[in-house]
């Protein structure tokens, strides 16, 4: 959620919230007893936090299993060869390296010719660790962006925290070292990009009136070296009702382009080029995204069919279109990428002659280069292993050179490096972190309520019994256009296998869900599940459920579910829909009150994903709200949520009134906050392993 707000609390703790919320039984509430944990810091809701974290880690911490399980994950996480994030800037390959002795990390770079080679030598950027000592700061960094081609003046963000909102500041990549008087923006949900190496397209917060109404910036800025933030010139402002604004500078040959974008809502874009100052619309449908500019034409990808000129595009495909064709409403359209069911695009990622594809077929990925040659496009496959995914990690605009991931649910990841002269080279492959002897993968379908064929994955020893008492796990998403493929670390979150060495080693069953609302099938596999359908993900998940079921690979009392963010969401509504199907819960970072989602942190950014509940929406949006539709008389499974305080983008008051709500009910609530550590829930490796070991022995306790 592919893919940044203060609290409103103070505002809405104001208003007197009544309303009447049906639940499955017809269970009238007029009013939210629990309002007041939504005071994020409140000293109150703070004491609740602290006593409930309290009594889950005198439960599940001093099971004889969590010492286990921690170290394991400890292990795998730290593990000397892990494939850490890399990023090829300029000559460089940059990577955020943590450690047991750095937590926080330390962001390194080697020449890229070296680290292709296989013989990196790697020079501290910075120690993160080092600076959250020296600044009395929690610093999680948040990455860095460089003016290309010389890649000297650059931009450092680091988050008090780990939440979206982070500090930004100049950081000069030839004496590494952060830039004395020069740009430097205080923490806020930001936007900024290098126009040249004295100037900055800026979106912050401004202060009064510079918001919108998700929490993003609403004006743009241009702010020029040696001036204050409050003297920089106004470029461009959007609605309040808007999510968002922000700009890029694209270059080709001597020409600049300055594309600026305004989000009205999550799903929809309207373009406009900066023409001798002024804002010129872009001829687009709203819901086409641009991805990148390649030879002067903007990349652009279609997520509905769309009529022009007379001819016909299809949701999914990719186009190249000159800017001067958008600004006049005619001139040549080019299909690069023609989407099919048998190629669903994933993602398209400029190498500066050619351009790079990801494609699914099933959710298996495959990787093409496309190029032109005697004016006509042509496309190779790169040949990496099949059945599994393989995702773009960095590319060089200068070589052409891509740096390439393969992994799959038992093969840890490799990486490859690829250039159309010289091939595809093996980089580095990192060791094992579990067992994977006598494991096999298989993807079996199952049909949901309205007959749709739903793909899921299961993971499990080659001797499994199909008996029905197999301890079963699956995970899932199912929205936001979020494919998950098959990764080592089981879901979305790099783990690095450490769900081996929890579940898997251990006897468990492991499931990957592909549940519409997600990308794995295109756009309209997402569309299917938006906002009055949303009901559809939830059948397609139930239904994978009682596949199980019918194949005996597991029974209710052995199935455990889990979801993050949006699949919190998921998991909580369909534990309240159907709480006879699952043995135990993990829900993370979630959203769970539909009612007031869209007064809570970034929370009115995503209404294009599940309606606004202030209008007529509701009708439709009340039907699954998990905290609406909590029933006292109800027993529901056993259930862990995690979450944490310094989540800027799903409150955590979600997770702590869910958990609160059914705890007065008597029902079974294991509930763990962490201090810090943003969206992700954990800022290290420790805070990770502890939430990780806490969330499988909760299921190994009620599924075995």
């Amino acid at each position: 959620m592919s893919t940044n707000c203060q609290s409103l609390f103070c505002i809405f703790m104001s208003l007197s919230i009544c309303f009447t919320s049906v639940s499955a039984k017809e269970q009238n509430r007029v009013e939210d007893e629990y309002l007041w944990l939504e005071n994020i810091d409140g000293e109150k809701a703070m004491s609740w936090v602290e006593n409930a974290n309290q009594t889950t880690a005198n439960k599940l911490s001093k099971d004889p299993l969590y010492q286990e399980i921690y170290n394991d994950v400890l292990a795998a996480l730290d593990s000397k060869d892990k494939l850490p994030e890399v990023n090829i800037i300029g000559d460089y390959v940059y990577q955020l390296q943590r450690s047991t002795e750095k937590p926080r990390g330390v962001y390194e770079r080697t020449k890229f010719d070296l680290f292709k080679a296989g013989k990196p030598v790697w020079q501290t950027v910075l120690d993160i660790d080092a600076m959250a000592k020296r600044d009395k700061q929690k610093w999680v960094f948040h990455g860095m962006s460089c003016l290309a081609p010389e890649n000297k003046h650059c931009v450092v963000y680091l988050s008090p925290g780990g939440g979206d909102a982070h500090e930004m500041r100049e950081f000069d990549a030839e004496t590494l070292s952060f830039v004395e008087n020069g740009f430097r923006l205080p923490t806020a949900k930001m936007q900024v990009n290098w126009v040249d190496k004295d100037t900055l397209y800026v979106a912050t917060d401004f202060g009064e009136g510079s918001q919108t109404d998700s929490g993003y910036a609403r004006q743009l800025k241009k702010w020029t070296r040696g001036s204050k933030l409050a003297d920089a010139k106004p470029i461009f402002e959007v609605a309040k009702e808007s999510v968002r604004v922000w700009a890029q500078r694209f270059k080709h040959q001597d020409q600049d382009f300055d594309l600026l974008t305004d989000a009205p809502g999550f799903w929809t874009r309207k373009y406009y080029q900066l023409v001798e100052g002024k804002p010129t619309p872009l001829q687009l449908p709203d819901t086409a995204i641009i991805l990148d500019m390649f030879a002067g034409d903007y990349l652009v990808s279609l997520k509905q069919d769309w009529s022009y000129q007379g001819e016909n595009y299809t949701a999914g495909s990719v186009l190249l279109i000159n800017p001067n064709t958008l600004m006049e409403g005619k001139g040549p359209v080019t299909v690069l990428v023609k989407s099919s069911p048998k190629f669903i695009v994933d993602s398209v990622v400029v190498a500066k002659d050619s351009l790079i594809v990801s494609a699914f077929e099933d959710v298996k990925s495959s990787l093409y280069r496309y190029y032109q040659e005697a004016g006509e496009w042509n496309s190779d496959l790169v040949k990496l292993p099949s059945s599994g995914t393989i995702s773009v990690v960095s590319v060089s605009s200068e070589t052409g050179d891509v740096l390439a991931r393969f992994e799959g649910f038992i093969t840890p990841p490799t990486l490859y490096a690829y250039n159309a002269a010289t091939g595809l080279a093996k980089v580095q492959q990192q060791s094992a972190t579990f067992d994977a002897t006598g494991l096999k993968v298989e993807q079996f379908f199952a049909k949901s309520k309205d007959g749709t064929q739903v793909p899921y994955f299961v993971v499990m020893n080659e001797k499994t019994k199909f008996d029905g008492k197999n301890p079963t796990h699956i995970f899932a998403y199912g929205g936001f256009r979020v494919s998950v493929t098959p990764s080592y670390s089981g879901s979305y979150e790099d783990l690095n296998g450490a769900y081996g060495k929890a579940w898997l080693e251990r006897g468990g069953v492991y499931v990957v869900a592909n549940i519409r609302g997600g990308g794995e099938y295109g756009p309209a596999w997402h569309s299917a599940a938006l906002l009055e359908n949303r009901n559809k993900a939830y059948e397609d998940f139930e239904a994978i459920a009682q596949d199980l079921f019918d194949r005996k690979i597991t029974s209710a009392k052995h199935l455990g579910i889990e979801g993050r963010s949006n699949g919190g969401l998921l998991v909580g509504a369909t534990m309240t829909r159907r709480p006879d199907l699952y043995g135990a819960v993990i829900c993370g970072v979630p959203l769970l009150d539909m009612k007031r989602y869209n007064k809570l942190l970034a929370g009115a950014s995503w209404m294009g994903e599940y309606g606004n509940p202030d209008t007529d929406d509701w009708k439709f949006i009340k039907q699954y709200s998990p905290y609406q539709n909590l029933n006292k008389g109800q027993n529901y499974p056993p259930t862990f949520f995690f979450t944490s305080t310094r989540d800027d983008r799903v409150h955590p008051g979600h997770a702590r009134k869910m958990a609160a709500r059914m705890k007065a009910s008597g029902q079974q609530v294991d509930y763990y906050e962490n201090i810090e550590g943003g969206h992700k829930g954990s800022a290290t490796s420790e805070q990770t392993a502890k939430r990780v070991a806490m969330s499988f022995v909760h299921l190994w306790r009620n599924l075995k």
